[in-house]
């Protein structure tokens, strides 16, 4: 289905390619502009085009295979863009590498590889923090544990020997070490039990926005990540197939029937 048929679909599309003048742009808002990039071949994801402001938590969903996660790795830096171009706020950051990214205020949480399994909890806080001071590391430390208090019990405990979802909140608080204005999540829940994949998305997840950041989530529980949402991406092909706030793709009977399991509520 494309956008333009996409029920609640094409304005929002539309809306988040327009301004293109960076008039109205946010500081610490992302916005990637008709984005196309691959693995050196054939383009994985053509003209996509996304946004997230501070204080919200933008979705991205689709099947396996839709560029969900090529997306994100575009963004950050991973994969080098063809076509389009990504901000934050107004300064152009296209292609530039991962570590240049994290200076810019962006931090990515990936889907795997996203601690240090022999390190600590607060080793890893401090490998967070490699931009920072030693006087710096220790006040965003103790930053990280207001945010996620979880974590305070748990510092001399080996990342390793964590469960998978406080693994991922540890993950989330090592990027948060940077202050960043921008959070990009990658399947979060992947591989985590239904009843600890909501409880990382309705806690941990929104506790991100309410710290002020713009959160782009990957995420394949869409169920689960539309409860959380201000607004969803839904990708198919590589392109982006529709979009909304949840209320609106949850009216719509292409997005239930594929996503929903035919069920509204």
């Amino acid at each position: 289905m494309s956008a333009e048929r996409a029920e609640g679909g094409a304005g929002h599309v539309a809306a988040a390619a327009a301004d293109d003048d960076g008039a109205g742009r946010e500081p610490g808002s992302l916005r990637a502009d008709g984005v196309t990039a691959g693995y050196g071949g054939d383009p994985v994801i053509r003209s996509v085009s996304v946004r997230s402001d501070p204080g919200r938590v933008v979705s991205v969903v689709g099947p396996n295979g839709s560029g969900k996660s090529t997306l994100l790795k575009a963004l950050i830096g991973i994969l080098r863009i063809t076509q389009g171009q990504v901000s934050v706020g107004d300064r152009d950051v296209t292609n530039l590498a991962p570590e240049d990214m994290a200076r810019a205020g962006v931090g990515y949480v990936p889907q795997i590889d996203d601690v240090f399994a022999p390190l600590t909890v607060r080793e890893n806080l401090e490998m967070g923090g490699y931009l920072l001071s030693r006087h710096e590391i220790a006040d965003r430390v103790e930053h990280v544990l207001a945010v996620f208090p979880k974590l305070g019990s748990m510092l001399r405990r080996p990342a390793g020997k964590l469960s998978g979802g406080e693994r991922k909140m540890l993950a989330m608080g090592r990027v948060l070490m940077l202050r960043p204005a921008v959070f990009l999540l990658d399947e979060p829940t992947a591989n985590l039990a239904p009843t600890i994949a909501r409880s990382l998305l309705e806690e941990q997840v929104t506790r991100l926005a309410a710290q002020g950041a713009a959160v782009l989530i990957v995420e394949q529980r869409a169920r689960a990540v539309l409860a959380v949402s201000d607004y969803t991406y839904v990708m198919g092909g590589g392109e982006l197939r529709m979009s909304g706030s949840p209320a609106e793709l949850s009216a719509s009977p292409a997005f239930v029937s594929s996503f929903l399991g035919g069920h509204r509520n």
